[in-house]
């Protein structure tokens, strides 16, 4: 049975924390991913941030909010094992090693690679699995010695009926909201310099 006040509460983190970000560096000429960092103690927001690869291409949503961890001073940190790591899309092969070695236990993540590919028109994550690593979709260990990761979605399936229903109406909406920010990508991507764009 899935924890609905931590799915709803992702999905607020989603909505409020990482979305008005997302759309702020979609204008820019970025990506649609995000990311975010909650402490598990009390799911507080520790940080939210989405992708930058107009400065860096290295700066996927998940990369970036590390990189800005590690910027907050030590005292302002949380332990790693002590945080959720949540993730807007499915992260990709250089996120999954980032959140490895950052030492997260965790990840959570609303979209798939395959909606990445085929929602968003960025097919890259599952193509480096494919062409780098030879493994086919959902071909990496979701659970192992170093994280447990989470589809959101699979986690409203799981969901009692009544609740499960109200919960994809949210992601409807956010999906929607994911739509609209992945057509003003799409339609000014050729203008950025991002080599996988």
């Amino acid at each position: 049975m899935s924890d609905v006040s931590l799915i709803d509460r992702l999905l607020d983190v989603i909505e409020h924390d990482i979305v008005p970000k997302t759309a702020a560096g979609v204008e820019k000429g970025n990506k649609l991913f995000g990311a975010a960092l909650l402490r598990k103690a009390d799911r507080s927001l520790v940080l939210a941030e989405t992708n930058n690869e107009v400065e860096n291409p290295l700066w996927h949503g998940e990369m970036h909010c590390l990189k800005r961890f590690y910027e907050m001073p030590k005292a302002e940190r949380v332990d790693t094992k002590e945080a959720i790591f949540v993730s807007t899309h499915e992260p990709c092969s250089l996120c999954l090693s980032a959140i490895t070695w950052a030492g997260f236990d965790n990840f959570y993540y609303l979209f798939s690679h395959e909606d990445s590919r085929d929602s968003f028109a960025i097919p890259h994550d599952l193509k480096i699995l494919k062409e780098v690593f030879t493994l086919e979709p959902g071909g990496y260990n979701a659970e192992n010695a170093y994280w447990k990761s989470f589809s959101i979605r699979k986690l409203v399936r799981e969901a009692p009926e009544a609740e499960r229903r109200r919960l994809e109406q949210r992601i409807a909406a956010i999906s929607a909201r994911y739509d609209d920010l992945s057509a003003t990508y799409q339609a000014g991507k050729h203008e950025n310099d991002i080599p996988l764009n």
